[in-house]
């Protein structure tokens, strides 16, 4: 069987029980992999945010958070810290990470979500009909530029 073949469970949890997995992988693609400064990695968002786990073989392979937020639109959802183990890149768990809070955003009546997408990324938001917005700008030493998908 291979990775791609191996059943995904995508679980979502609140903080208190998903911060070792999530911690865990969102330590090794952005400190180790990418450089981002472990100061930077957890903040106030991750006590309050909705956390979607995928588990391949129990062993948890990518993570997300949903932060609820209030603007004038009602509530807005901010997807973020969205990282998969580099072994399991390519065979769509992003894709279900994402459906999953999608999901999780319309059973919020949340009809405004944002994201901060590294550039190298924004293809995949797309297809998702997230559009950017504004001007690519530096966010922990790499190119991000903010997207939004109203619902």
């Amino acid at each position: 069987m291979t990775d791609s073949q191996i059943p995904i469970v995508i679980l979502i949890k609140a903080w208190q029980d998903a911060k070792l997995d999530a911690y865990s992988i969102r330590k090794r693609v952005f400190i180790e992999e990418q450089g981002v400064p472990e100061e930077m990695e957890l903040d106030e968002f991750d006590l309050n945010a909705q956390h979607v786990l995928a588990y391949a073989d129990s062993e948890c392979i990518g993570t997300a958070r949903l932060v609820t937020l209030t603007g004038s639109v009602g509530s807005i959802g901010r997807i973020g810290r969205m990282a998969i183990l580099p072994k399991h890149r390519g065979d769509g768990i992003g894709k279900q990470l994402l459906g999953a809070l999608l999901k999780a955003c319309q059973s919020q009546s949340i009809k405004q979500i944002e994201l901060h997408a590294q550039v190298t990324v924004i293809p995949f938001y797309e297809q998702f009909g997230f559009i950017a917005q504004g001007d690519i700008y530096d966010e922990a030493g790499i190119p991000h530029r903010d997207m939004i998908l109203r619902i």
